[in-house]
């Protein structure tokens, strides 16, 4: 299907072209690193002094990284060509995988991250992707970013089991390698043919309309201090932060959660692709509902499925008992994506869109990047992942309750004339 969309000529086509490349962008961008992450961890751990936190503080540098650099590349979003801003970001990120090859020290290994990788994932990655579907979709906003979306539950359905074979057959160094190159030389070329910006820039409208009156106005561009002081932008600052700091820790360390009870690194993968496949459900249905739900409402049923996820694999021991827990938690998990763009996008305009969620990623990552080194150290000191993610479920608590406050509607009203 994603070919077809590639080939396909038509114009009435053009905007799930992007889709498209967004969907090919995130598979690359999050699935060599993110969900690779999580297998490639006691590899590392093993080569670097056998500390969890210490690779825990990798990721957390990585993504650190790229909320410090997310206002920039948002305003460069908003004002330069796309496929420029992606481009870059690909190169850095493909060159990043080929440095991860040859470090030899902990010092070497944080900073590959935070400058290559880190910078890389930010420019080429969900803020880019989400912009430039955005910019293409309006009343399905929702269904595009949820399809496009997809791309990151598929690179964990594959990238993990893909992952844990390299290790095995070539070693944890070349794995990286290999992902270095195929960035380079696969995505750069494809971001600079396909990305078109804006379907003005080729005489088309959003959503495939012939006429701008089946539209709804657009929002102008929206100055920093407006967009900061609307509270919906703190309440999404508070609750995505939140969510992605638990699924960020459960993501990364279930493969060794898993192998620490025994369950081989295959095994383990296995799981983590299922938790990755039902995202890929979640991304789909969540993406439909909130284009015609009120978001609170999906937020909800999001967090109800990631906390019964969560409770199976904290109370169960044997392996079936924590796959369905992975799977639960994968569906919930799988919406967060695309609901924060369709509401950044439905609150604040495609005009703001990339200024509006790069502000947002400082100090969402104040919340973001405690989960995953903060259940490192948990592990480190108690032997155990049990403490930290007893912490994690009350804290859906606390986001449920965050998420009330919340007050955009996304859900398509606009009707088109008769």
């Amino acid at each position: 299907m994603i070919t077809y969309l590639l080939k396909r000529s038509d114009p009435t086509f053009a905007g799930w072209r992007m889709v498209a490349v967004a969907f090919f962008v995130d598979f690359i961008a999050v699935g060599f690193f993110f969900y690779s992450y999580g297998v490639f961890f006691k590899a590392i751990a093993a080569e670097f002094g056998d500390s969890r936190l210490g690779v825990s503080i990798g990721i957390s540098v990585t993504q650190g990284v790229g909320a410090i650099l997310a206002p920039f590349i948002g305003r460069a979003l908003d004002r330069y060509p796309l496929k420029r801003v992606i481009a870059t970001g690909a190169v850095a990120m493909g060159s990043g995988f080929l440095l991860l090859g040859f470090v030899q020290t902990p010092l070497q290994f944080y900073l590959v991250l935070g400058v290559f990788i880190g910078f890389g994932a930010g420019a080429m990655g969900q803020l880019a992707t989400s912009k430039l579907v955005s910019n293409w979709f309006v009343l399905k906003r929702g269904t595009a970013l949820g399809i496009a979306a997809t791309g990151i539950s598929v690179s964990g359905v594959v990238m993990p089991a893909t992952t844990a074979w390299l290790i095995g057959e070539f070693g944890w160094r070349n794995g990286f390698i290999s992902y270095g190159i195929i960035t380079l030389v696969v995505v750069v070329p494809v971001v600079l043919r396909l990305v078109i910006s804006r379907p003005e820039d080729v005489g088309l409208l959003p959503d495939g309309a012939t006429e701008a009156t089946k539209l709804p106005p657009p929002k102008p561009a929206l100055r920093t201090k407006e967009f900061i002081s609307n509270p919906n932008f703190w309440f999404l600052v508070a609750i995505i932060g939140l969510l992605f700091c638990i699924q960020s820790a459960t993501l990364i360390h279930m493969v060794p959660q898993l192998t620490d009870r025994g369950i081989d690194l295959v095994s383990a993968s296995f799981i983590a692709s299922s938790t990755a496949f039902f995202g890929i459900m979640g991304k789909l249905i969540y993406g439909a509902l909130v284009d015609r739900w009120d978001v609170r409402h999906a937020l909800w049923l999001g967090i109800a499925f990631q906390i019964a996820g969560q409770l199976f694999m904290l109370l169960t021991d044997d392996y079936f008992g924590f796959l369905v827990g992975a799977s639960l938690f994968g569906f919930g998990m799988g919406g967060i994506v695309p609901m924060q763009g369709a509401v950044v996008g439905a609150a604040f305009g495609r005009e703001s869109f990339g200024r509006v969620l790069g502000a947002m990623r400082p100090p969402m990552s104040v919340l973001h990047l405690i989960g995953v080194p903060f259940a490192g150290w948990m592990y480190d000191v108690t032997g155990s992942y049990d403490p930290a993610f007893q912490v994690f479920l009350g804290l859906y608590v606390v986001t449920a309750i965050v998420v009330a406050g919340l007050r955009v509607e996304t859900r398509s009203r606009h009707r088109r004339p008769t």
